[in-house]
């Protein structure tokens, strides 16, 4: 980003890259969450499933960045952003919040539904997105919210309660108002987790240091639970299978937050928020085409509401169009 808070200047194949780019990023997220509850139900424990899936991805980006000459070089990277204040120790632990998205599954899905938990966790994710950006928390600094971004978020939401409206109609509207705070929570705070992981990036020069350290702090905050979990209910029922496409959640973890850093420097919290909320909706509806799952519904709502939220992200990239990708940002906060 320039000293003027603008950031440098895009052609719009550029950005329509960048827009491919977090849709397919997005899609990450429906393959992990198919392939975390497989491995939920066979081992009888959610707590251990997203254990698993935290310590895999731990496994591979650790190695990832460790074997790379730029992921050592950005290593060392860490320690002088830390001084310099670059980086707050907090952000370290941004990973938590991953771990929190986690523990929510295993807690609301069950009880309120996929649907409901994809609309709870997707309002929050668009909300985290207008609110991240306007008070400088990603690594643009704040950016000015305008109308077609306001638009776009705003049409992102009713897009999704339409594509899920097929699979509401039978909820319990009291239960869902007392359990959706938690997914609107881990949605909110994905976005930060976003924001944060972008920081990151632009101060060691990678987005790898970024990614090993969600999963080490994730990692850690699961084993934490699973232990106490432990301790109250003992272990689960299953046992650990054998086929090693259980154990791919943690690689798909590695793409979606890797990744995300890296877009949340080039467009903005709300934009990747919004892009990737387009790949999880396109990803589930491919998912259920193809690979359904007991009790996934596919109607017209589904698949057009589907098409209207890819509608609102390219509404609101529409400014990146028209300026080259050049964004009249306000200093950070802070």
């Amino acid at each position: 980003m320039s000293p003027h808070g603008s950031a440098p200047q895009r052609s719009p194949l550029v950005v329509a890259g960048l827009l491919l780019l977090m849709v397919i990023t997005g899609m990450a997220i429906p393959g992990q969450g198919r392939i975390n509850a497989a491995l939920s139900a066979q081992t009888g424990d959610p707590f251990l499933a997203g254990l698993i899936s935290f310590f895999t991805g731990l496994l591979l980006i650790a190695a990832i960045t460790f074997a790379a000459p730029r992921g050592r070089r950005a290593m060392r990277e860490i320690r002088p952003a830390l001084r310099s204040g670059a980086v707050k120790w907090w952000y370290l632990l941004a990973g938590c919040v991953g771990a929190y998205f986690v523990l929510t599954q295993t807690l609301t899905i069950g009880l309120i539904g996929v649907a409901v938990f994809t609309v709870a966790v997707v309002t929050g994710q668009t909300v985290g997105g207008l609110l991240w950006d306007r008070v400088g928390l990603g690594p643009a600094g704040r950016i000015r919210i305008s109308p077609l971004r306001v638009i776009g978020a705003a049409l992102t939401v009713v897009s999704v309660f339409w594509a899920v409206s097929p699979q509401l109609s039978g909820a319990d509207k009291e239960l869902i108002w007392l359990l959706v705070i938690l997914p609107f929570s881990a949605g909110l705070l994905n976005a930060g987790q976003q924001a944060l992981n972008g920081r990151q990036s632009v101060a060691y020069g990678s987005a790898l240091p970024a990614t090993l350290f969600n999963f080490v702090s994730g990692t850690v905050l699961l084993l934490l639970v699973w232990g106490i979990k432990l301790l109250i209910n003992g272990p689960g029922a299953g046992d650990l299978p054998t086929e090693w496409w259980y154990y791919i959640g943690g690689l798909l973890g590695c793409v979606f937050i890797g990744v995300g850093a890296v877009l949340v420097t080039k467009v903005g919290v709300l934009l990747a928020a919004m892009g990737m909320i387009a790949g999880q909706l396109l990803g589930s509806l491919a998912l259920d085409l193809l690979v359904p799952a007991p009790g996934s519904i596919v109607t017209t709502a589904t698949v057009l509401g589907t098409v209207m939220t890819l509608v609102a992200v390219v509404l609101a990239s529409l400014p990146d169009f028209f300026r080259g990708g050049g964004k009249k940002g306000l200093p950070p906060e802070g």
